[in-house]
């Protein structure tokens, strides 16, 4: 049990097998019952669930256990066109840290978290504006509500949140790139990236 004041008790869990970035969208396609009623009860309450990377384990059957820093998601369309089956879009805000998690008996995770700071606005440095027209040439070939506006092409920690979605980069990296406290790391990061791709001169 962690000394540390949780700003969120029993918060329901979604361990996934992807990262998601605050202001990220996520469409789920959810059938098992544990999470089907974790997102009603959601909808119906207007509170959000957090999503976390998992460490161990899978997206099905028995509870994985998740990495320690997920984002909140909030439900913001949701339809259930088949039986048993809801299709859900989602969108991150805040990190968290999980202090502790316990599972319910349906083997719903569920943690005591605390809220992470978000990232103060930063301009983006110089040296790393290929990351800025990167993202502006890729975001018009992108399928319509997967970067919704307004589109901060001037702020470093919604373009690095972005291209860290969008980039051919391994899930924990991704992990790692979210829990970065400091977003001109993550750009810098990212900017690396691209040349390590030969995506820049």
């Amino acid at each position: 049990m962690s000394a540390e004041a949780p700003d969120w008790q029993n918060l329901p869990l979604f361990p996934l097998g992807t990262v998601l970035f605050p202001g990220g969208i996520l469409p789920l396609r959810v059938f098992e019952a544990r999470y089907v009623d974790m997102l009603r009860a959601c909808m119906k309450t207007g509170q959000p669930f957090g999503v976390c990377l998992i460490k161990e384990g899978r997206e099905v059957g028995a509870p994985a256990i998740p990495h320690d820093v997920g984002c909140l998601a909030s439900i913001v369309d949701f339809d259930m066109q088949q039986l048993g089956v809801l299709n859900i879009t989602a969108r991150g805000a805040g990190r968290f840290r999980v202090l502790d998690t316990r599972a319910d008996p349906n083997g719903l995770v569920r943690a005591n978290a605390a809220l992470m700071a978000d990232d103060p606005p930063e301009p983006v440095p110089v040296e790393f504006g290929f990351c800025a027209l990167t993202l502006r040439a890729i975001l018009p070939k992108l399928p319509v509500g997967m970067v919704p506006e307004p589109h901060l092409l001037d702020d470093a920690s919604w373009i690095s949140n972005r291209l860290a979605e969008i980039l051919p980069i391994q899930p924990l990296a991704k992990q790692r790139l979210m829990e970065l406290p400091d977003a001109l790391m993550r750009i810098e990061i990212i900017h690396k990236f691209l040349g390590q791709q030969g995506l820049k001169s």
